[in-house]
């Protein structure tokens, strides 16, 4: 009746040795490392620039701990600060033989100081939040209304371009607010551009008033718009702020037009400023293919007149002619896809009106010569790809390939669509936290977690006696397996989260004390001590899914509508509710069953005072009472 199965008990195990495995990262502390991020948006980290560092750190005579790369990032773990500064020096001048014009972002980091069989098991803690490392928290605000109006500029280019290409005299064409209107010198003209606005332009509608014209986003195409915007707006940052090297910065939205950065382990708020601000530029122009250009691209001779060089993305020498024939306004996406004949992977950009017309005019000249994509950072140039034209493109759709990788078709795609901000962005509240208030904060958020677990586990084994036992090794457990899924999850603690971990500690031992109440009631009722056990965990179930089934759709509603602060507390709060039920019912009934389920005659269980029903105060404990029955019998 209280035994277990054997497969039941392995469970116990597998979740215990996980929980500690999982659990063990995070009492490893933290290590000085060296951090190498990209410094622009075309470099990579790879194994290529992890072996450079292996071999010029080996060359300076210093040994790192660990050397991990993760992706497009790469950490240099030391045993002393000593060496981690001395290791900076030696890695920047390896990566960046010219200072003025950095390819990688060498940063002083921390990392875990887990051991390498831990890591190999991808067992790493939980990232520490804002409020427990320190650093800078900024509030942007997206100007969704500039944006709008620099994109409805650009559709009146396209309606004027449009006009033109069918034929249709306008009088004028202007932006009034967020319309286009287009005035025709007779209603008939009017109809007719009315039908090919809205052929071409499948995203706006078009009334007609008369002679009059007006063009203006469809409600469902400006919300879909505005949230491209957001969401390039977020990826670009993301891109900028691995300049910074911060492990684990939070980039989120927060409600239509607003995003949240946090930047844990950041002190200098004026270099976070300056990346966050910092401006990308794409240009398209035409690559100089004659004798000249060649011999100078090989370093044989000078750059022609009316050129310039211009590194490409493997590091070779392109010679590119000064004449700019677009830029990244004429841009207005950039997606990866496949070619529908040789399946190759390529890259499609789509133009606005002018930069259609203008593309079609260069690509009809230009056939059988290249045309170089450049991206400029800091007033640096790259060549991010140089396609050769192989025939007249118009529409205002392009196709890039050639050799690309899926992998790097989708990386051009992301520095052409991300290489600046979709709309202009303002810092509307900043607020820094130090270091040392954050170490203040994780002292005070662990105290309050371990003082929380030592008084529930007091009260248990007083009150409970050996069942109270039981309980807190369920509850100990349920804290391994809570501390355990966040390092899996990878998740970011913070205070809300500390506070959610208590929480949960102090709701995880309600089951128990139903479950030991309930077995209490059935020995006050005379039931033998096995079929008490029995009966306590049985009727207890019930009880127990309901109350936590309530609590748990607390939690998910807060998980669904809460953002920052509340959500995190949500996930901890969740978790916390499902290993509960797992190390108070199932764990818990395990230990029991393991500790009394073999006695057959059992007389006697440890679980505290018994109130016998009826009676004025404790007529004495378990023991006794069922001795005398026991005695009787």
């Amino acid at each position: 009746m209280n035994r277990y199965p054997v497969w039941k008990y392995a469970i116990m195990l597998v979740a215990l040795l996980v929980g500690l495995i999982y659990t063990l990262p995070n009492f490893f502390g933290e290590a000085p490392a060296v951090q190498v991020s990209p410094a622009k948006s075309v470099a990579k980290v790879d194994a290529a620039v992890q072996q450079q560092v292996t071999a010029a750190l080996a060359a300076a005579q210093l040994t790192p701990d660990l050397n991990t790369l993760e992706p497009n990032s790469l950490k240099v773990r030391f045993d002393s600060t000593d060496a981690q500064i001395k290791a900076r020096d030696v890695v920047e001048k390896a990566l960046n033989p010219d200072p003025a014009d950095p390819s990688y972002t060498v940063a002083l980091n921390l990392v875990s100081r887990s051991p390498q069989w831990l890591t190999a098991l991808h067992a790493a803690p939980m990232y520490l939040g804002l409020d427990l490392r320190g650093g800078v928290h900024f509030m942007l605000q997206v100007d969704m209304k500039t944006a709008v109006t620099k994109r409805l500029d650009a559709i009146a280019g396209d309606v004027r371009t449009l006009m033109r290409e069918k034929t249709l005299r306008y009088e004028d064409i202007t932006r009034v607010g967020d319309t286009v209107e287009t005035t025709f010198a007779d209603a008939a003209t009017a109809e007719k551009a009315r039908f090919a606005i809205q052929d071409t332009m499948p995203d706006m509608q078009v009334v007609q008033t008369e002679t009059k014209l007006v063009t203006s986003y469809k409600p469902p195409s400006l919300v879909k718009f505005q949230e491209q915007a957001l969401k390039q707006n977020i990826l670009t940052l993301h891109n900028r702020i691995n300049e910074l090297g911060v492990a684990e910065p939070v980039i989120q939205q927060q409600g239509l037009d607003r995003v949240v950065v946090q930047l844990p382990g950041v002190q200098d708020t004026a270099k976070a400023k300056e990346i966050l601000g910092r401006t990308a530029t794409l240009e398209v122009r035409m690559v100089d293919d004659s004798t000249e250009a060649n011999a100078a691209a090989t370093g044989n001779g000078p750059v022609p007149f009316g050129a310039e060089k211009f590194p490409d993305r493997e590091g070779r020498t392109e010679i590119v002619k000064k004449q700019v024939i677009l830029t990244g306004e004429n841009l207005t996406d950039a997606q990866p896809g496949f070619d529908s004949q040789t399946q190759e992977p390529t890259v499609n950009l789509t133009l606005d009106g002018k930069g259609s017309t203008i593309f079609k005019n260069i690509t009809r000249d230009n056939v059988g010569k290249r045309m170089a994509i450049l991206l400029f950072e800091k007033g640096k140039g790259e060549v991010v790809t140089a396609p050769v034209i192989r025939s007249e493109i118009g529409g205002g759709r392009v196709q890039i390939s050639g050799r690309m990788t899926t992998q790097e078709a989708a990386d051009t795609a992301l520095l052409l669509r991300a290489g600046s901000l979709a709309a202009p962005m303002e810092i509307v509240e900043e607020r820094t936290i130090g270091p040392s208030l954050g170490a203040d904060n994780i002292a005070k958020g662990f105290k309050s977690v371990a003082w929380g677990f030592l008084g529930v586990v007091l009260f248990m084994i007083v009150y409970y006696h050996l069942f109270g036992m039981f309980s807190a090794l369920a509850l100990g457990l349920n804290l391994l397996l809570l501390v355990a899924i966040l390092s899996m999850l990878q998740a970011t603690l913070t205070l809300p989260g500390m506070a959610a971990m208590a929480l949960a500690l102090g709701m995880a031992i309600d089951s128990n004390v139903l479950i030991n109440e309930r077995v209490r009631e059935e020995l006050r009722n005379g039931v033998s001590p096995q079929a008490a056990i029995h009966a306590g965990y049985e009727h207890a179930w019930a009880t127990i899914l309901d109350s936590n089934v309530t609590s748990l759709i607390a939690g998910l509603a807060l998980l669904a509508w809460g953002t920052g602060p509340v959500r995190g507390f949500a996930v901890v709060h969740c978790l916390g509710i499902v290993t509960s039920m797992f190390s108070s019912v199932f764990f818990s009934r395990g230990l029991v069953n393991l500790w009394y389920g073999r006695q057959r005659k059992l007389k006697s269980v440890s679980i505290g005072t018994v109130w016998k029903s009826g009676a004025t105060g404790p007529t004495a404990s378990l023991a006794s009472v069922m001795d005398k029955r026991v005695g009787k019998e």
